[in-house]
């Protein structure tokens, strides 16, 4: 009596009754309804693992870093008041002595200066408009607090002249805005000197600096002379060191009114001074903080020339509630 075989399972006895194989089993071949059932079920496992690595890959939907926001100790990056004296950094790490200086690029470390326009009216005063993006061509929103501001900007001309600190603000979509005066015609120069945090919460401070136009006819101002002393605003300001390529040296600053110290220096920004140097020439930037405590009276810095040249100093101190700028020419050797 002959036994009927399962559906879908060949039989392997050749005919005979007697298997085939002795050893090993022979693989069966399925049918065809076989086949297109795992053919489906391999779809759909496929399918679902395809969406979750594009659910991965996404991160358009991560809720972005917005600021500004309050600044922290990581990275030595923050600057509380109390904080010790150092210079800004030029892009992704700080200079060291005789390190080239910031602000010669629209783009470092990654990001890039991108204002909405770079032409303006001498002598009108007009909302400058720009973002600071990222490698993703997204505008960043997240910035630390530096010296109490998450973007200080300097405007100066191209033969140093009319320098301008500023403090734009920031709208939600990363756009900064700041009322701009370019008092007279020439080319000038916007540095964005800024702490961004990155999407790992990381501190990157960077210098950025764009070129803006104010047509009209040009006429560039010779650099003074080098001195030690300056006046504005009835303040006689001088200063004492001597910056050197390849060293960090000290310079003390102190500020006279009627041939008198003043004594009443007052923080400006969480410090008693700030101090920006730009290099002739090519207008490279360095942003330099002084220490907490002033030393015998004087607003002290710690500075190191990127290299030999002259440079344009402008230092800024509050006396009364008022700021003022005090700039001179340095020579370095």
């Amino acid at each position: 009596m002959t036994q009927e075989q399962p559906a879908g399972v060949a039989d392997r006895t050749g005919g005979s009754g007697v298997p085939e194989t002795s050893g090993a089993e022979v693989s069966a071949v399925p049918d065809r309804g076989t086949v297109r059932l795992a053919l489906t079920l391999g779809g759909l496992v496929l399918a679902l693992l395809a969406g979750f690595g594009l659910g991965r890959l996404d991160t358009g939907s991560a809720a972005p870093v917005t600021g500004p926001l309050p600044s922290s100790t990581d990275g030595g990056h923050s600057h509380p008041p109390g904080m010790g004296p150092h210079e800004h950094p030029t892009g992704a790490a700080s200079p060291g002595p005789g390190g080239d200086p910031g602000g010669l690029a629209v783009s470092a470390a990654g990001y890039t200066l991108v204002p909405t326009g770079t032409s303006l009216t001498a002598g009108r005063r007009q909302d400058f408009r720009f973002q600071v993006r990222g490698a993703d061509r997204r505008a960043a929103t997240g910035f630390a607090l530096v010296h109490e501001k998450p973007l200080h900007m300097i405007v100066v001309r191209r033969d140093l002249t009319g320098y301008q600190h500023l403090h734009p603000t920031m709208a939600p979509d990363g756009t900064w805005s700041v009322p701009l005066t370019l008092p007279t015609p020439g080319v000038w120069r916007a540095y964005a000197d800024f702490t961004v945090l990155d999407a790992t919460a990381g501190q990157v401070p960077v210098t950025l600096g764009v070129d803006l136009v104010a047509a009209g006819a040009y006429a560039p101002q010779p650099l003074p002379p080098a001195a030690r002393e300056a006046t504005v605003d009835g303040f006689t300001v001088t200063y004492e060191g001597t910056p050197q390529v390849g060293a960090t040296q000290p310079l003390l600053f102190r500020v006279f009114s009627g041939g008198n110290p003043v004594s009443a220096l007052e923080p400006y920004l969480g410090a008693f001074g700030h101090l920006v140097a730009l290099r002739e020439g090519d207008l490279g930037y360095v942003h330099v903080h002084p220490e907490a405590e002033l030393a015998g009276g004087a607003v002290k810095f710690w500075l190191a020339a990127p290299s030999p040249g002259r440079y344009r100093l402008y230092l800024d101190f509050q006396v009364a509630g008022a700021v003022h700028t005090a700039e001179f020419t340095l020579t370095v050797a």
